[in-house]
């Protein structure tokens, strides 16, 4: 009997499973986008963590399988970046520009800087760190929104925490990618899940994070913003 070696015994058609699931998020983007347009934010950041559970399963799979080099003709980062683009960064800014968090010309002005600041992240080659962090805010408006949509801070803050994330976008500070990046995994993967958890309680009590529950996804959300910035620091000053 010989040993079964996913990169290289998987069937190349099977293969293209994996682009299928990656693609899958489209759909998913369009059910959220239509959620949000009938003011149903609970449902459409739902949908939106659905979109974020397959993002964080098909890369894996893909570097398992190697399917970069096997199905050359697909492009399975490009069609990462399509639905990323989307989950990630116009949705949320949708969200923050239509549902009444802010005033105009706020929610125009903070919306059109996620979009923008995001595009030009997205453009940006060295975006990923040696040990897998990104290099500046990496874009993840799904979180950062549906965090000031459930907490429901004041605007002043919203809008300040808004532009601090865009600023961010460009500066030298890592943020952590809890799949990639090594150190400290164990804590972070469980840190994540809590935030799920967490997060889920908010959708199912209409997008309010009140009591225990805000507490748990206030402190779970500052951990997975900060960490990589607290080793980096650790690394360069201790």
């Amino acid at each position: 009997m010989t040993d079964f070696t996913p990169d290289k015994d998987a069937p190349e058609p099977a293969l293209f499973l994996i682009h299928i699931l990656t693609a899958s998020g489209a759909p998913i983007a369009l059910i959220a986008l239509l959620a949000g347009a009938q003011g149903n934010w609970s449902g459409m950041f739902a949908w939106l963590g659905l979109a974020l559970v397959v993002d964080g399963i098909d890369g894996p799979l893909a570097r398992k399988f190697n399917i970069a080099e096997r199905l050359p003709r697909w492009s399975g980062a490009s069609l990462d970046f399509v639905i990323d683009y989307a989950t990630y960064v116009f949705l949320p800014a949708f969200a923050l520009a239509a549902s009444g968090m802010l005033s105009q010309p706020w929610n125009w002005i903070c919306g059109g800087l996620i979009v923008f600041t995001g595009a030009l992240y997205f453009a940006d080659n060295g975006m990923k760190t040696p040990d897998g962090s990104f290099k500046g805010f990496p874009a993840g408006w799904n979180m950062v929104v549906f965090g000031l949509m459930a907490l429901s801070p004041s605007q002043t803050f919203t809008i300040g925490f808004v532009l601090f994330c865009c600023v961010l976008t460009f500066m030298p500070v890592k943020f952590i990618h809890p799949v990639r990046v090594q150190r400290w995994r164990i804590l972070t993967l469980a840190v994540t899940a809590i935030w799920f958890l967490a997060a889920a309680s908010a959708v199912m009590n209409n997008m309010a994070a009140t009591g225990v529950t805000g507490w748990i996804l206030t402190a779970s959300s500052l951990y997975l913003f900060s960490v990589s910035a607290v080793q980096q620091i650790i690394d360069r000053y201790l």
